[in-house]
């Protein structure tokens, strides 16, 4: 039912059509073989093997298909293992529809700018690295100064802990300047990812601390 669902939403989206379902693993690894789409959305947990498997599979298969892991798995083991093998987004259930609206066009976007510049220079690989995903609704466009990669990593750093951080920590975990790390902790608290959480010493000011949001 959750598949008929998402295959009348996604086909609703300019630019794309599902052109089949698999229920395993297995039978994922067949049709994409066989069919060759553009790209797969991957659960991680399938009745016969994990989406992780299926994806490394269809890599030493080196089958020509992008992929998006929907899934509830939200551990930093299995966020880090499907950008290891080639995911080019992660969206957790429960999601909203925008939120996989805005991966379809923006994997739609990257395409077309690969196909209409080649040869790439360097100014259009750091262009299309820095590509991200337009703001889902009740998002905010992300500030002048901040780029993705250094959200995620600072966002997978904040999972792998789950304690609250100050930016103070989250910069020496990090390496990055202390200021850096206030900049997109205030950024993430205001597109809803962490809460804040006031820590009183016994003297002098109360310290910020960031926790991941209950529901990442």
């Amino acid at each position: 039912m959750v598949a008929e669902v998402n295959r009348n939403f996604i086909n609703t989206v300019p630019g794309f059509i599902v052109v089949d379902i698999a229920k395993t693993a297995g039978e994922g690894i067949q049709k994409t073989v066989s069919l060759k789409p553009d790209l797969a959305l991957i659960d991680v947990y399938l009745p016969d093997r994990d989406g992780l498997n299926l994806l490394q599979d269809l890599r030493r298969l080196r089958v020509p298909t992008d992929a998006i892991l929907v899934t509830a798995a939200h551990d930093a083991e299995t966020v880090e293992g499907a950008f290891r093998y080639g995911a080019v987004d992660y969206i957790l259930k429960p999601f909203k529809f925008a939120r996989l609206k805005a991966a379809l066009e923006s994997y739609a976007a990257m395409r077309a700018r690969l196909s209409r510049v080649n040869p790439m220079s360097q100014d259009d690989i750091d262009q299309l690295k820095a590509n991200r995903l337009p703001p889902a609704a009740g998002e905010t466009e992300m500030p002048k100064g901040l780029n993705d990669l250094t959200m995620k990593q600072v966002l997978l750093y904040m999972i792998k802990t789950r304690n609250a951080l100050s930016a103070e920590e989250v910069a020496e975990g990090l390496g990055i300047a202390r200021v850096t790390a206030r900049r997109y902790l205030e950024y993430l608290d205001e597109i809803g990812r962490v809460t804040v959480e006031l820590q009183y010493g016994s003297v002098g000011r109360p310290v910020k601390k960031y926790r991941i949001a209950a529901d990442i």
